[in-house]
């Protein structure tokens, strides 16, 4: 992918950004009745909390001073809407009555909370009076983002570098480097997803990183269309030891067969489909547009990422002649495909979350993405250097049978694009977990 490409791709970014109306968010609360500070005569038996979005009244959670309160949906034909009980004994005549409130979202599982206060009696309460409002512990919050990152990575490796085998390299499937990557990413995958669950059901509920040990938080997690999205993503890493035991075992046989190249396909593309129903890619009026760039976005990063590392660690130590000539060429050409792939989705997504260009300077998840096209757009120009060792030094390293010094400045620059492009998953998951409207 050239400069003027990538230049191309950004500058549309910024030009849907400018013609796109305000930004969205997750679930967030819209409206109230009685409406927030207001002074009251009593206690209302009854608040009505409206949300931006269809919301379960199961994931909706309200207390006030420490008591679960009960949630129920007033009205079927409203679903953003719903009614939350309040006893009189929660409240006190000269008291402020503060409900705290937290919401999942049904779609990506994400929590939101808030609190609202009225004054009874219309008599001033002291500070100490307010529920603070939950959040998570910052250590419960990063240690999610860092399953993110460990389960992006594991997918891109994982699913890049099958697809790396299966177009371009099927011979690796005997290297044993190359075994040792898949391997280590179908490990990783499964691993990072399991504990994300129990991580993601901690800090849905504003809870601490040992709640994430708890069995109820798993059975929190793994209800709503998010929870179900992580069982299946569970299930297709198990159903991926399948796919991976048999290549191992079969090497290059297998890696050209027809029914093993369809059975791994199916297993990505469910893998990639399921974490990207965990992102930001359905929210919006698109959502059905939003899902297929998500695809496109995943599918183009590990087909990417995963070829680099197998490049770097399978084909350029070997340094024959024959793979350099195939391998590295037709990788060139896969990576600027991938690369276009990535950007074009990431407008769309882009488009999909943040609806405004203002969004991208007010609010720090377009702060966020900001950073993530700069480190993108560093990537692009050491790539560029990459595609230009191809054009010009290929052959001369063909020619000279994989001279080990005619290769090494490839091999720089291919590791330098693949710790950058480890950086940019890095902002991917710090993306995930923040809230686009904020």
């Amino acid at each position: 992918m050239t400069i003027r490409r990538a230049s191309v791709v950004l500058l549309v970014l910024i030009a849907v950004l400018l013609c796109a109306p305000t930004a969205s968010a997750h679930t967030e609360l819209t409206s109230s009745t009685p409406k927030d500070g207001a002074r009251l005569d009593h206690v209302p038996p009854i608040v009505q909390l409206t949300f931006s979005e269809p919301v379960d009244p199961a994931e909706v959670r309200v207390t006030a001073g420490g008591r679960k309160l009960a949630v129920t949906r007033p009205d079927a034909r409203h679903p953003r809407a719903v009614a939350v009980a309040v006893p009189k004994s929660v409240g006190a005549a000269g008291k402020r009555l503060t409900l705290v409130w937290r919401v999942t979202d049904e779609h990506d599982g994400h929590a939101t909370a808030g609190k609202l206060s009225f004054q009874v009696r219309a008599v001033a309460a002291g500070p100490g009076d307010e529920d603070a409002v939950p959040a998570p512990s910052r250590m419960l919050r990063d240690s999610v983002t860092a399953a993110r990152w460990v389960e992006y990575l594991a997918l891109a490796l994982f699913v890049g570098g099958l697809g790396f085998l299966t177009l371009l390299w099927p011979q690796g499937s005997e290297d044993r480097r190359a075994r040792t990557v898949l391997t280590f990413a179908w490990m990783c995958g499964l691993a990072a997803t399991v504990a994300g669950t129990g991580l993601q059901g901690a800090y849905a509920a504003m809870g601490s990183l040992g709640a994430a040990l708890d069995p109820a938080t798993y059975a929190d997690a793994l209800a709503g269309e998010a929870g179900i999205a992580r069982a299946a993503r569970v299930l297709l890493w198990l159903l991926a030891t399948v796919v991976l035991a048999a290549v191992l075992q079969g090497g290059e046989g297998t890696a050209r067969s027809p029914g093993w190249r369809v059975g791994a396909a199916v297993v990505c593309l469910g893998l990639l489909r399921t974490v990207g129903m965990s992102g930001h890619g359905t929210e919006g009026t698109h959502s059905g547009w939003g899902a297929v760039a998500d695809l496109v976005h995943l599918l183009g990063i590990s087909l990417w990422i995963g070829g680099l590392v197998l490049l770097l660690t399978g084909v350029l130590p070997r340094r024959r002649p024959d793979e350099l000539a195939t391998v590295v060429h037709r990788y060139s050409t896969l990576a600027g495909v991938s690369v276009t792939a990535v950007a074009a989705a990431g407008v769309v997504l882009s488009w999909q979350v943040l609806r405004s260009f203002g969004a991208l300077f007010d609010t720090s998840y377009g702060r966020l993405l900001l950073v993530k096209v700069a480190l993108l757009a560093t990537v692009l120009l050491v790539a560029q250097r990459s595609r230009s060792w191809v054009r010009t030094r290929l052959d001369i390293a063909v020619l000279l049978r994989g001279d080990r010094t005619t290769v090494r400045p490839f091999v720089y620059s291919v590791a330098a694009e693949t710790g950058l492009v480890l950086a940019v998953l890095a902002a991917a998951s710090l993306l995930v977990t923040a809230a686009p409207g904020r």
